[in-house]
């Protein structure tokens, strides 16, 4: 994947820019900023871990694999109840509509089995050895009540990473709603730090 994002920035013929990692884009994210340092400007990671739920607890680890199953099974049919699962993870805050509308882009975004297997990956992602190696300016946010990602994920990942600038955001949507306070506050610290 890291190679793949380095041959659009090639491709482009961007020389250094800012690099925003949402979610397990926050892995991917650590892992090019470590092995590029001299391509980024800042590195900004939102709800993002670096290690995956999947090698957590052992806990995590069953209910992920739970997880898995239901995707494999229930993910493409018509009825949204499995897919509602990961809905009310991600937004468990949206309206009916919104919630509706996320249900829908994820049976037409993907198989259930891609998504099953994603899902797997992206339970066993590792960067922590990585974590060390980010010498950019790094500003790492994450909501307060985040069903999906735990906070301590987003804590720790801030920790490991030399001077990162860690913010707790309020809300409970690991996808939040363009009207909610952690929407402006997100967009503001991003502008802050961009301009630092």
């Amino acid at each position: 994947m890291g190679q793949r994002f380095g041959t659009v920035v090639d491709t482009l013929g961007i020389e250094r820019f800012p690099l925003l990692g949402v979610s397990q884009g926050g892995a991917i994210s650590i892992a090019y900023a470590a092995r590029h340092p001299e391509r980024l400007s800042h590195l900004i990671l939102y709800g993002g871990f670096a290690l995956g739920g999947g090698k957590r607890s052992p806990g995590e680890r069953e209910k992920r694999k739970a997880m898995g199953t239901l995707m494999r099974l229930g993910w493409g049919m018509d009825d949204p109840a499995f897919r509602q699962m990961f809905t009310s993870q991600f937004i468990p805050e949206a309206t009916k509509d919104q919630a509706d509308w996320f249900n829908d882009l994820q049976r037409k975004t993907t198989s259930p089995e891609c998504a099953a297997r994603y899902f797997e990956v992206v339970g066993n992602l590792d960067v922590r050895e990585m974590l060390p190696q980010v010498q950019v300016p790094t500003l790492v946010m994450h909501v307060r009540d985040d069903l999906m990602v735990p906070i301590e994920a987003g804590r720790q990942m801030a920790a490991g990473i030399p001077h990162a600038r860690f913010i707790a955001l309020p809300g409970k949507n690991h996808l939040f709603l363009k009207h909610e306070p952690a929407t402006a506050r997100f967009f503001d610290e991003i502008n802050l730090f961009l301009t630092k």
